[in-house]
């Protein structure tokens, strides 16, 4: 579709920006028709050949119906970084620090990627069982992160939690409920038990099945904005500590009680926090003012790189989630499990957890505050990787609209429909 014809244009607010060309008008209605294309394909391939497989009782048929929706899920990661390859082109910046080592050499780093014949990164060697958090700016940072774990081997075993309204938003809504999304009303009397059974089954299935799995949660719960910052400092104020200049307080409820329905399933459970940095957004700045997902993708002006700074934890041993011996699956008289879920967790352990992510996200401000500041000299203190979130081939472009399956089904049917009618 051809560069923003402007390459200093992520800098400006939106509003602020001049109006639209017809390069980008055009790039919209391209970017436009390409996701819905996919869209409705993914979720035909799901109803036209998953659901009736989903309702024969036989393990066999079960087995394939649940790589039936690992492939559509990988189909989705697909598109977008398909999207970003034709439509909004950005690069990943990736620095590590590992806990209790410190900051990453440049000989590390290679101990993280593997590399095809032309010496371009092909695998990222990052847990393949872990819950991804991050810091929350703009509603593309799923994306970018998704995208991430496309380069991890673990698109195909992302699970997000979502707003419950979401869950019938026609056809994606009903693509994320075969993905398993889980889906909450903002409830925590609700949603707790609903998120712990949920988390618990999936964890248990991934670790029986020696599948990877990847959950993504945003501490936060929102993004930082106008309106939620005098929030988070009157909680602050609240609790009697210092407001974060760059982000909002965590609230650390969720992901406790989501590490503490995983921790006992998966014992191999990484934590992989991301601090993410967008370009153009200036100190204490709203990343929403400069990017959203129609200026990124329709307007084409996208982040020329996403800075991910990651730490890895290992749950069981440096994460402070408290007792979790009560919550071990419970293996019943036919071979399979019963999971018993914690729904009430004792308050010295919920503090000592809350403190811990405080620390984290005081740690990540600090980081954002540096990067502000001395951004050049940041990055040259630290080995990076540098990934373009594109494919890996352009073989594998047909895997975004699962190789039209759907379209010859139907075209199928329809032959057979005419030969019996006749």
């Amino acid at each position: 579709m051809g560069a923003s014809q402007n390459s200093d244009l992520h800098e400006l607010k939106i509003t602020e920006r001049p109006p639209r060309t017809w390069t980008q008008t055009l790039n919209a209605i391209c970017a436009g028709l390409v996701f819905v294309t996919s869209a409705v394909l993914i979720n035909s391939f799901q109803l036209v050949v998953l659901l009736p497989l989903r309702v024969i009782p036989l393990q066999a048929t079960q087995n394939l119906y649940d790589e039936g929706v690992r492939y559509s899920k990988g189909a989705f990661a697909s598109l977008i970084n398909l999207m970003n390859q034709w439509f909004a082109p950005t690069q990943l910046k990736i620095t590590f620090e590992r806990e209790g080592q410190g900051k990453v050499s440049e000989e590390d780093i290679e101990r993280f990627v593997e590399r095809d014949g032309s010496g371009k990164i092909s695998f990222l060697r990052l847990p393949q069982k872990s819950v991804i958090t991050s810091n929350h700016q703009v509603y593309s940072d799923w994306w970018y992160i998704w995208g991430l774990t496309y380069y991890m081997g673990t698109h195909k075993d992302v699970f997000i939690v979502l707003k419950k309204s979401l869950k019938w938003v026609p056809i994606i809504g009903p693509g994320m409920q075969i993905f398993r999304f889980i889906f909450l009303a903002r409830s925590w009397a609700h949603d707790k038990l609903i998120l712990s059974r949920k988390l618990a089954k999936l964890g248990r299935q991934a670790e029986l099945q020696d599948k990877p799995f990847t959950f993504i949660l945003f501490p936060e719960g929102t993004l930082v904005s106008k309106d939620t910052k005098p929030i988070s400092k009157k909680y602050a104020e609240k609790i009697g500590i210092s407001d974060l200049s760059n982000l909002l307080l965590p609230r650390s409820t969720g992901l406790l009680y989501s590490l503490r329905s995983l921790a006992p399933r998966m014992p191999s459970l990484k934590l992989i926090d991301i601090t993410m940095v967008y370009p153009g957004v200036p100190p204490m700045g709203y990343g929403q003012s400069w990017y959203t997902l129609r200026s990124i993708f329709c307007d084409r002006v996208p982040p020329p790189v996403v800075n991910m700074h990651i730490r890895i934890f290992d749950v069981s041993q440096e994460v402070p989630i408290g007792d979790i011996s009560g919550t071990n699956p419970k293996t019943i008289p036919n071979g399979s499990a019963r999971d018993t879920v914690e729904i009430d967790v004792p308050e010295y352990e919920r503090e000592a957890f809350d403190l811990w992510l405080r620390k984290l996200w005081t740690d990540k401000d600090e980081f954002i505050t540096k990067f502000h500041a001395t951004e050049s000299d940041v990055l040259a203190r630290r080995a990076t990787i540098d990934i373009p979130l594109a494919l890996k081939s352009d073989r594998e472009i047909p895997n975004a609209f699962c190789f039209f399956v759907p379209t010859v089904a139907v075209f199928l049917w329809a032959k057979l429909a005419g030969l019996v009618w006749h």
